[in-house]
């Protein structure tokens, strides 16, 4: 049973309620929901003020929905539960210098109320505070780092950071390895607290805070059950691997594998596919060679048919890519219906933004899972600019990515790393609800591992290797499945190529 928003209230109440947002109800519709025959829960009614009706009734309510099919609501099928905590929808409309600043206002003050408790920030002051004083005496800021210098010599390094009151440098000495180490590797535009001391015009670094994510209860779900991970199907393609991809299917099915193999199968409930599901049109130039089917319908249509063949008591849950009918523009609102027609008359599909957070798997006695699922557009630049990244394999080392991220609170913290649309009542990108999954897909390497009980999972990709890719040294793993337990938290890679 969804959440019940207005249980109890009556008629004039709610059309109150819209009318202090600025919205206005239909009488009939007020009625519908008087008396639950309408039934909006919190997250929805968030929603629609979100996106700045003017008027709530029968035709504005079916566009909502079409717009994210869930409703917010949990959708429980057979043996699965879904609940949407939060996807984007767009924010139309001329962006102005003045919703650019509002958006790192916002993504200032979000990351400030992760770090302003931290122990290791006590004597916090305002960069304000700090220039006014000449007191030596050891204090705290929470700023946004603006530049970085590293000197000739590599025995410091200099950070401009400022915070909403003023900016100050700060000084990193080498002398202290682990905080220069971090200092090299933090990204412009990162929210992180710093310890020490200043002079009135210069602040001396003793230790770098980073927003982090805190060790979590790993938890496990009360009965056998399965999620699955897939990305990057690049339907449409050429290099679409169209046999593997249906090996996998028969596999889902029940058709396909030992009996333990096609038990696990059974168990599957959940089964996510991170973005990309085609190949798209005019993505790159020249990619009209490199299109089986150029006409993006027609893409969709045919992706739709292949996910339809999954039996109806195991959810979808689907968001897009940049290879998909959308905007680049991060959060990308869930796949327009324009394109993706067909996705959206799956029953047992959901289809959200890019990134979003979503809990499956909840009961009356068991809170479910959180999960967040992102593409991972942004990854490319840290692959291209954080030494310890590069370090550690860069494309071939997913897990070094995302737990950086995690670091950062973070889906895309340096401006450059991906586009975004501002004016949200957010930065979406914050990572501020520690999920029990960070899920992601976008640079066709399959990876699972643990990082403080989150389970990161980067999913594999169904096409062959491009000549884009071996021109920028990529080395993806088609074909494989990342699937994890439910109930143990343990994790395996399946694969379905023929190349085994």
């Amino acid at each position: 049973m969804a959440d019940n928003f207005f249980l109890g209230k009556s008629k004039k109440e709610i059309i109150s309620f819209f009318f202090s947002h600025n919205i206005l109800v239909n009488p009939s519709f007020a009625d519908k929901i008087s008396n639950g025959e309408v039934v909006l829960s919190k997250n929805f009614v968030d929603f629609a003020i979100q996106k700045r009706i003017t008027v709530l009734d029968d035709s504005s309510y079916k566009k909502l929905v079409d717009l994210n099919k869930v409703l917010f609501d949990t959708s429980k099928g057979e043996g699965y539960s879904v609940k949407v905590l939060a996807s984007y929808p767009e924010n139309a409309g001329k962006k102005e210098f003045k919703d650019f600043v509002r958006h790192y206002n916002l993504r200032y003050h979000q990351l400030q109320n992760l770090l302003k408790n931290r122990q290791e920030l006590s004597h916090l002051k305002s960069v304000s505070k700090v220039l006014s004083s000449r007191d030596r005496s050891p204090c705290s800021i929470i700023a946004m780092v603006d530049e970085k210098t590293e000197s000739k010599k590599g025995t410091s390094i200099s950070l401009l950071v400022e915070d909403p009151t003023g900016e100050i440098k700060v000084i990193v000495k080498s002398k202290n390895k682990e905080m220069y180490d971090l200092a090299v590797n933090l990204p412009l535009d990162s929210v992180v607290g710093f310890s020490g001391s200043s002079d009135g015009r210069i602040f001396f670094a003793n230790s770098i805070i980073i927003p982090d994510i805190p060790q979590a209860p790993m938890k496990k779900a009360p009965e056998d059950v399965y999620a699955v991970f897939l990305s990057d199907i690049h339907y449409g393609s050429k290099k679409f691997l169209e046999d593997d991809f249906n090996r996998f299917i028969q596999w889902i099915r029940g058709e396909l594998g030992d009996e333990k193999q096609r038990e696990v199968a059974s168990k599957t409930k959940y089964i996510f596919v991170v973005g990309d599901l085609v190949d798209g049109v005019g993505i790159y130039r020249g990619q009209d060679s490199d299109l089986k089917i150029p006409d993006i319908y027609e893409q969709y249509k045919g992706v739709a048919e292949l996910l339809n063949k999954i039996p109806k008591d195991k959810a979808i849950i689907i968001i897009p890519g940049n290879h998909d009918a959308d905007r680049l523009a991060e959060p990308q609102p869930p796949l327009p219906k324009k394109f993706a027609a067909p996705l959206y008359e799956l029953e047992n599909a959901f289809l959200l933004s890019n990134p979003s957070y979503v809990n499956i798997h909840s009961s009356p006695n068991f809170p479910g899972f959180n999960v967040l699922l992102y593409h991972g557009f942004s990854f490319d630049y840290y692959v291209a600019t954080i030494p310890k990244i590069i370090a550690q394999g860069g494309y071939d080392n997913p897990e070094a990515i995302m737990k950086f991220l995690l670091q950062f609170r973070h889906l895309a913290p340096e401006h450059g790393s991906s586009v975004f649309a501002p004016a949200y009542d957010k930065d979406p990108m914050v990572i501020d609800l520690v999920p029990d999954f960070f899920v992601s897909g976008h640079i066709h390497k399959t990876s699972i591992s643990n990082y403080k009980n989150v389970t990161l999972v980067c999913g594999s990709c169904w096409q062959a290797r491009t000549a884009f890719q071996e021109k920028v040294g990529h080395h993806p793993e088609p074909s494989r499945v990342p699937i994890v337990n439910l109930k143990t938290r343990k994790f395996k890679i399946l694969k379905f190529s023929s190349n085994k």
